[in-house]
């Protein structure tokens, strides 16, 4: 029997495609994220989800245990090239099957990739473009991470560089999608406000690194300066939780640069102006989910146990949600909020290692 051809062209996506991608798909695939990108006013939400799912997806290649990291590094740049366009449907079916998901969601986002490309394509021109360069760079991230792991980043510098392409570069392109869709930023200083939401991707990634760190040392990765650890006398495989004194001048270290990038999230939050209020929570609840979680892991004694991963729980989010309505309204009332956070991270940085 003849095989059928394969496709050739992308048909438009339907309003059912649509509407599943960027609802369904994007809460299995990002739980807390969902809750911000739901925030964000309409014309904005579509090219954020969207770059995020893109850039999701290029992440399941990326991570694909089953391939050598040689193959997921051709694969991943092959998903690269299908970005900057035009797409291939044979190509895509392609990547589909060689790449594995971890999760049922993942599956749901790989099999939608057709749809996915051909909203991209459905894009105004100026988003296409935005969403296109960011999930380039967030590529290139995803590339460093294949070609420098198992192993360790070497220096201060090399994190930087790593906070900055997979997460720093985000708030670039939030900025400009905000200002681009929203009328009441459009007299905002870019130049001023790029630098902080750049600042502001690093917190967050920074965060994710120092919650993360025994899991991800236990897959090889270790985000840490390897020189810093050499100066506490240990190496990459020795951050266990009978050595969290120890490595404590560097942990302290990193906690205290991601406090300084909150402290420029927190300026980025403040210049939304009070009556784009879905904006400032879709802003603000980043920033309290990551300060939360930093009060966490200075007080936990197992930070470096991989059997116990330091997270912030339903119940504060739930009461989260609920208080920062008032919170962004009231400038006054979000500061205590914040210097609240900020002293208890302080307190646990001063009293050392629990």
């Amino acid at each position: 029997m003849p095989m059928p051809p394969e496709p050739t062209a992308f048909e438009g996506v339907t309003r059912e495609d649509r509407d599943r991608l960027l609802t369904d798909i994007l809460r299995e695939v990002s739980r807390a994220f969902y809750l911000t990108l739901r925030a964000l006013p309409g014309g904005v939400r579509e090219p954020v989800a969207l770059a995020y799912l893109l850039a999701r997806a290029a992440d399941t290649v990326a991570d694909t245990p089953t391939l050598e990291p040689k193959v997921r590094l051709r694969c991943l740049l092959e998903f690269r090239d299908q970005v900057e366009g035009p797409p291939s449907p044979a190509v895509l079916q392609r990547l589909q099957r060689e790449a594995q998901a971890e999760t049922s969601g993942e599956e749901a986002l790989l099999s939608a990739l057709p749809a996915a490309f051909a909203l991209l394509e459905d894009l105004e021109t100026s988003d296409r473009v935005e969403v296109r360069r960011i999930v380039r760079v967030l590529i290139r991230g995803m590339e460093m991470d294949l070609v420098t792991f198992p192993g360790a980043l070497a220096e201060a510098a090399d994190l930087d560089e790593y906070t900055w392409l997979v997460a720093g570069c985000v708030g670039e392109f939030w900025t400009r999608e905000t200002m681009a869709h929203i009328r009441a930023l459009r007299d905002w200083d870019v130049q001023r406000m790029v630098a902080l939401g750049c600042r502001f991707g690093k917190a967050l990634q920074l965060t994710n690194i120092l919650r993360d760190l025994p899991r991800d040392l236990r897959a090889g990765r270790c985000y840490l300066p390897a020189g810093e650890l050499l100066a506490c006398g240990l190496a990459p495989h020795e951050l266990v939780s009978e050595n969290l004194a120890r490595a404590w001048p560097v942990l302290e270290r990193w906690v205290r640069v991601a406090l300084g990038h909150f402290q420029a999230a927190e300026d980025y939050a403040r210049a939304i102006p009070l009556r784009c209020l879905r904006l400032r929570l879709a802003v603000l609840w980043p920033i309290l989910i990551g300060l939360q979680t930093l009060v966490l892991l200075v007080r936990s004694p197992r930070w470096l146990d991989p059997a116990c991963r330091v997270k912030v729980r339903r119940p504060w989010i739930y009461r989260m949600l609920v208080f920062s309505v008032p919170a962004a309204l009231c400038p006054p009332l979000l500061g205590l909020w914040l210097r609240r956070l900020h002293r208890r991270i302080e307190e646990g940085l001063h009293r050392g290692p629990p």
